[in-house]
């Protein structure tokens, strides 16, 4: 008889290409969870990334959750350009930073004198076309752009006081009929 030729076995793969799979793969769990605790903080910053809203028989309505500061941030619209608000009830009108008011377009007017957070500062009067915040929307209203403020446009009382508030439970509703 003659003896059959032994088939050597297949030879190990490298052992460098199986510790790169790993690599990567631990990799691709660090992203997912820095994704994942990214998403989170940002949503506990702007709970009102998403906001309940509502326009039912006359009646606009918007729902808002406090930040973790207590504030109540979110996107809205002026003359048809998206921003950041802030709803300040303690501002007597619309704030706009400078910055935020040139890329708007917004003409500065008259120089007024503004009580702010950080003592007296020098404002400029502005007429806004359209102050749109979800269904609630205002035309022809007044506001003050402020040199010295930043990121964030102050939603002051020119705005709400035409508007039913309630507060509770760490919520904020705003309505106008």
């Amino acid at each position: 008889m003659n003896p059959q030729p032994s088939i050597p076995p297949p030879p190990e793969p490298p052992a460098a290409p199986r510790r790169y799979a790993v690599v990567m793969l631990w990799l691709l769990v660090l992203v997912v969870l820095v994704a994942g605790f990214s998403w989170l903080e940002a949503r506990r910053d702007n709970p009102n990334r998403s906001y309940d809203s509502s326009f039912d028989g006359g009646v606009a309505e918007v729902t808002l959750k406090q930040d973790r500061l207590g504030h109540y941030g979110v996107a809205g619209e002026i003359n048809g350009y998206t921003v950041p608000f802030v709803v300040d009830t303690g501002a007597s009108s619309i704030a706009i930073p400078e910055s935020m008011a040139q890329s708007m377009g917004l003409r500065r007017g008259p120089a007024v004198s503004v009580i702010t957070a950080n003592g007296e500062a020098t404002g400029y009067l502005t007429r806004l076309d359209e102050v749109r915040l979800g269904p609630i929307v205002q035309r022809d209203i007044s506001a003050t752009i402020q040199p010295g403020l930043e990121n964030e446009i102050l939603l002051g009382m020119n705005f709400l006081r035409e508007l039913e508030m309630v507060q509770r439970d760490r919520t904020l509703i705003l309505r106008q009929y």
